[in-house]
């Protein structure tokens, strides 16, 4: 999928993907990754969410990664921080950082495959709300390889959707247990947390489920 496909839908204002009060599919769940306070957890493809700000009023760090830049002066904006703005040319990234609360937040923009394990230091967990979902099948395996190198296979907090994939065209698209087995068994224990059908379908459309998935390092 073209970068083009992401800034044209954030131009145009179609992210109905955003929650404007945050996932409370999050909320419920978050403890079970069993991150001690001060962690530094990892939020792939972040875009403006407010689960950002959640995750610092716990007592987080937040490691995020974005596309479209716009998105991300929106975040900080809408958490009332000025952060500081840096280039990295080498890598076509640009890196936003603040401090909140004695607690970081990091966001790189620019294309996630560009992000090093050194670059964004040690990461505790991952929290993945909207990204692996918004991929087309075939950049999937990429990113889940990526995911596990940049964390060193931290565990992960997965949300995920099941639905019949040929009566509606993604993003977001259906990635179900078969398939998240398929990208992560080898490395992870994988456990069902919840799985809540969608009042009204996806995008009103489709019956689907969202489903919670918890991730643990095997060994």
């Amino acid at each position: 999928m073209q970068a083009n496909y992401w800034h044209d839908k954030w131009e145009k204002g179609e992210i109905a993907f955003h929650q404007f009060k945050g996932s409370p599919l999050l909320k419920a769940h978050f403890t079970a990754l069993e991150l001690p306070q001060g962690s530094r957890i990892f939020v792939p493809l972040c875009g403006k969410t407010r689960d950002i700000a959640w995750l610092l009023a716990n007592d987080l760090n937040v490691v995020g990664a974005e596309l479209h830049e716009p998105a991300v002066q929106q975040l900080f904006h809408d958490m009332e921080i000025q952060p500081e703005v840096s280039q990295r040319e080498d890598l076509g990234l640009v890196h936003y950082h603040a401090t909140v609360n004695d607690r970081a937040v990091d966001v790189y923009v620019g294309d996630i495959f560009q992000l090093t394990r050194d670059l964004v230091g040690e990461i505790d967990g991952i929290y993945d709300r909207a990204a692996l979902v918004a991929l087309p099948s075939e950049v999937r395996a990429k990113y889940t390889s990526h995911i596990r190198k940049l964390s060193g296979t931290a565990p992960q907090l997965l949300i995920s959707f099941d639905y019949q994939q040929h009566l509606m065209p993604g993003p977001p698209h259906c990635v179900n247990a078969k398939e998240i087995a398929k990208h992560y068994a080898d490395d992870y224990a994988i456990q069902l947390l919840a799985s809540v059908d969608i009042e009204g379908g996806l995008k009103g459309k489709v019956p689907a489920n969202e489903e919670v998935w918890l991730l643990q390092k095997l060994g």
